[in-house]
């Protein structure tokens, strides 16, 4: 077998973004957008970032069943046969469980890198040596690797890995300590010891491994799925999906099997990543005007600054801002957004009230 041949890409792409409304919604989430103002939308440019390295035949994308064409249309040479669906959105776990069982049942010594669809990486060299050093370790050892990213500000949006400093191999640490979005007293203290990474949300393992785990940790899931080894790569291999998903337990992959596993390992990660996970991550990353702002579409500002102004309503409407400061103004066709930069975490709760008022019409 070829080098390489044994390395699968799995991208996960059926999140909603919420924390992108009004911009990202339902019918039309972030990771199909143009959000960085490139031509491309963010799962274009993570497909291209893998299909750099990785046989095209070894790229996967996971989806709601509802976004399927919307992923062909962003990626027209990747085959329906590379898009796997699922019937319901049940956070990580599942979808994880779902690619290491099709991945074993098509290669026993499949390698995996699972990675969300809608990161920015900047130095894609960088992210390539990190990922094949991964997958020259996870083929010679039992673990499960994640990418870690340096802090270089007490951020509370982000997930916190502890690690051993000591006995690295080839840049790979062992995991002491996974800690969930502190406050900011904690975030700092986190980032003056120096021994904190951010978790990236990239995973790295051989599928037989992380299945092992999902045996041990999360055996009611692991059953289900396994109760599909020959429908996986065939044509029943979708019915079995929708028929066996509901009855998953929707949790993520850090805390049904990251969390809890002994064979868990990271590496010290520096390419230039955000997840773009809010408003205020893209402002940080585009370029500003004398004043600091981030200005986008027919938009015209006056005694502004340090703010987000982004129009993306009818061509012929002008968006006039006066007087703001640290602030979020997005305007869609069918909602106009403004709030307080600072307050950018508080956007996911906006969008739970609205689902319950509007019964998912502006969400």
């Amino acid at each position: 077998m070829k080098k390489g041949e044994n390395n699968y890409a799995v991208i996960m792409a059926g999140g909603i973004g919420s924390r992108f409304w009004p911009l990202s919604k339902k019918n039309y989430p972030k990771q199909f957008h143009d959000i960085l103002g490139v031509g491309k939308s963010l799962l274009r440019l993570t497909y291209d970032r893998f299909a750099k390295f990785f046989p095209k035949e070894n790229i996967y994308v996971v989806t709601n069943n509802s976004y399927s064409l919307l992923v062909h249309d962003h990626i027209p040479e990747l085959p329906f046969s590379q898009i796997m669906t699922e019937p319901a959105a049940m956070n990580t776990a599942p979808c994880v469980a779902y690619a290491a069982f099709k991945l074993l049942a098509k290669n026993p010594e499949a390698n995996c890198v699972i990675a969300p669809s809608d990161h920015l990486i900047l130095d894609e060299d960088a992210f390539r040596n990190d990922i094949l050093n991964c997958l020259d370790f996870t083929s010679h050892h039992n673990s499960l690797l994640t990418l870690g990213i340096k802090p270089n500000r007490p951020d509370t949006g982000y997930g916190y890995i502890q690690y051993h400093e000591e006995d690295p191999v080839n840049g790979i640490h062992k995991v002491k300590t996974f800690t969930e979005k502190p406050d900011l007293n904690l975030a700092q203290t986190f980032l003056d010891s120096g021994d904190f990474l951010w978790n990236s949300g990239i995973f790295i393992w051989k599928a037989q491994d992380i299945l092992a785990e999902f045996e041990l940790l999360q055996s009611d899931m692991y059953a289900l799925f396994k109760k599909g080894m020959k429908h996986y790569n065939t044509p029943e291999e979708t019915a079995f999906i929708n028929k066996i998903y509901p009855q998953c337990k929707s949790i993520s992959i850090d805390y049904g099997i990251m969390e809890k596993a002994k064979n868990v390992h990271i590496v010290p990660a520096d390419f230039g990543w955000s997840d773009l996970g809010t408003w205020k991550s893209l402002y940080d990353l585009r370029n500003k005007d004398e004043n600091q702002n981030v200005l986008h579409g027919k938009v015209m500002v006056y005694n502004t600054s340090n703010s987000l102004v982004v129009s993306e309503g009818s061509s012929e409407k002008l968006i006039v801002v006066d007087g703001l400061e640290n602030a979020i103004v997005i305007d869609t066709p069918e909602v106009l957004l403004i709030s307080s930069l600072e307050k950018e975490q508080e956007v996911r709760q906006i969008v739970t009230d609205l689902r319950e008022m509007y019964k998912g019409k502006y969400s």
